[in-house]
């Protein structure tokens, strides 16, 4: 009889990244002429809203219709091209170094590492794909017979639907929901976090520090950029961390909060 195995499930904006995925990409979209100079301008306030004030349910549900109202008529493929050309000068200053190390160690035990995002899965998946996860869960957009979005979505990636996803996703590859992770930073994935056996709060927003505290789940600090390069391998890509695994400050709070868990479980 096989073994579930347990995986590690991140959240992305602000978790993995320090930013919206999706607004991080406006100043590619508008050098290829999908993006105007005006939207440029609220994608970019929406951005300080987003950081400074986080990203609640009726916040969320105003961004999400925004963005299907801004992207409807764009070509899914033409978006999947941007994005993957100009991923590395995007994304590679806003990756925290310790979220990083936290993927690395996931994959050194064997567990399984899914990035869930309420982005479009044009954005999560060559992202998930240059960080070398092993697979994501994000928002699809219903497209047309010539592969334009019509402004509607087949899958929201966001709140419940996160841990449904998570549930299917355990179903189907026999994933120990009870001895795997996950990670994210809003209140609103507070049923992705409830899905797990372990749950940790990531640069939490007011409403989840405070949950964190009550249900006296570990939370983490990450702040830490990183350059990266990827090292092609015959299996798949893989990444190189600059500076130390056992840096100070958050990366080792991440290490001694995870070995002392392994520890009590092989000791049960």
């Amino acid at each position: 009889m096989t073994t579930p195995r347990a995986a590690a499930f991140f959240d992305l904006d602000k978790t993995i990244i320090a930013k919206s995925s999706v607004l991080a990409f406006g100043r590619p979209f508008y050098r290829e002429g999908l993006l105007s100079r005006r939207a440029i301008v609220r994608s970019a306030y929406a951005q300080v809203v987003f950081m400074l004030v986080g990203a609640d349910e009726e916040k969320m549900e105003k961004l999400r219709k925004a963005m299907l109202d801004l992207i409807r008529g764009w070509n899914q493929h033409e978006v999947a091209s941007i994005v993957r050309e100009t991923l590395e000068e995007v994304v590679t200053p806003i990756i925290f170094s310790e979220a990083l190390d936290l993927i690395e160690h996931h994959q050194s035990q064997g567990r399984l590492v899914v990035i869930v995002s309420s982005a479009p899965e044009e954005v999560v998946r060559p992202l998930g794909e240059f960080l070398g996860v092993d697979d994501v869960i994000a928002t699809r957009a219903e497209v047309d017979g010539e592969g334009n979005y019509t402004g509607e979505l087949a899958f929201y990636a966001y709140g419940p639907h996160k841990a449904d996803a998570m549930r299917a996703m355990a179903a189907e590859r026999g994933i120990d929901l009870a001895a795997s992770y996950a990670y994210s930073d809003s209140i609103t994935d507070a049923p992705m976090l409830h899905a797990v056996g372990n749950p940790v709060a990531v640069n939490p927003d007011r409403e989840l520090a405070r949950l964190a505290r009550e249900e006296i789940w570990p939370t983490l600090r990450f702040e830490r950029p990183v350059r990266l390069r990827r090292l092609r391998t015959p299996s798949r890509p893989t990444i190189a961390v600059t500076g130390a695994l056992a840096a100070a400050g958050a990366g080792v709070v991440v290490w001694w909060w995870l070995h002392r868990r392994e520890r009590a479980a092989a000791a049960a």
